[in-house]
């Protein structure tokens, strides 16, 4: 499940899941339809990366400006995500956080994806990736 809260001047996503993986997937939708309608963006292209980051809260800002810059260098939107995130301590003990993606999605199309916001970037602003009883939650501010 994604939704989107209140922000004065921006624009919040939350995404939810069971999984951590679920929750970054959910909050990559939700910054899909603050674009376009998610429903209306066929998975038909794959694009598969890798981001990295010392906390699982810059991980999620990451990841979600990732697909920021393929949506803006590559023209494309995205609405089916797998993602798997894995963690590594080096010698001093120094967790590092990786995810690997593919997003799925097509050329962005003004006609078909009937476009609206234009995000710049996400922010760490309400920044929040935490497990609540059986559910992991990831949020952040996306600035417009």
């Amino acid at each position: 499940m994604f939704e989107h809260f209140e922000h004065k001047a921006d624009i919040g996503i939350r995404g939810k899941g069971s999984t951590i993986e679920h929750a970054f997937e959910e909050a990559a939708k939700a910054l899909t339809q603050i674009m376009a309608s998610v429903e209306c963006v066929e998975p038909k292209k794959a694009h598969t990366f890798e981001v990295k980051a010392t906390d699982r809260g810059a991980l999620l800002v990451s990841f979600l400006n990732e697909l920021l810059f393929l949506k803006d260098t590559k023209k494309m939107l995205y609405s089916k995500f797998r993602t798997k995130i894995t963690s590594h301590k080096n010698s001093s003990g120094e967790e590092t956080f990786v995810l690997k993606a593919t997003v799925f999605g097509e050329k962005i199309d003004s006609k078909k994806h009937s476009l609206k916001v234009d995000p710049k970037a996400a922010t760490y602003s309400e920044l929040l990736v935490e497990k609540k009883g059986n559910e992991w939650i990831a949020q952040c501010i996306i600035d417009v």
